[in-house]
């Protein structure tokens, strides 16, 4: 499987909380709800188009927690019946196994995270699709585990929150493969990492 990492993200680097104003207010963060204005049919195309290709999803716990709580009231809609049906792994260290209540969830062990995610990596199929979740997302290419990153670059500066960059100083270079702009100004760029000579 290929890793797919998929975000609405600020010109300044931010993904925290782009649904709504409670949904991660981490920090005082007092922004949620950023992304909402620039939504449109192209953005929207970017996230279909990645679920189109989706064999299974990956979160943290934070975002599928918020999912989980949306997503099954949405069904009879082809994307919300999509998100309900196909297999979402979720990465947790507080989570029980009783706690997973939205259809097809395992739960991957926060301490064996970048392991069982490697395995997952090696086995054949479509992609592995992370959403959100940022502290996995920064995990994950800090790692080298991500094969390409899905960007809903957004005309917003946010001056400050959460990243999906890592911050230990390593430089990874990447291709731009291809780019959208929507209506409302947003960059659907996608970009996978250029192989070390």
């Amino acid at each position: 499987m290929s890793i797919t990492v998929t975000e609405f993200i600020s010109l300044d680097g931010v993904v925290q909380a782009p649904g709504g104003p409670e949904e991660d207010t981490d920090g005082g963060f007092a922004h949620g709800g950023w992304s909402h204005p620039f939504f449109d049919e192209a953005v929207g195309g970017g996230f279909d188009d990645a679920l189109s290709k989706a064999d299974a999803l990956l979160f943290g716990r934070r975002t599928w927690q918020s999912m989980a709580a949306a997503w099954p009231e949405r069904a009879g809609d082809p994307f919300a019946d999509r998100m309900n049906a196909i297999p979402k792994h979720v990465v947790s260290a507080t989570l029980g196994d009783d706690e997973l209540t939205w259809n097809n969830t395992t739960r991957i062990p926060g301490d064996q995270a970048v392991a069982r995610i490697r395995e997952l990596r090696d086995t054949e199929g479509g992609d592995l699709v992370v959403m959100g979740s940022p502290t996995l997302a920064r995990t994950l290419i800090g790692e080298g585990l991500v094969d390409e990153l899905r960007l809903m670059i957004e005309p917003v500066l946010l001056g400050g929150g959460k990243s999906i960059f890592p911050d230990d100083g390593a430089l990874q270079t990447l291709e731009l493969v291809s780019t959208v702009t929507s209506g409302t100004g947003v960059h659907v760029a996608v970009y996978r990492p250029v192989a070390e000579a």
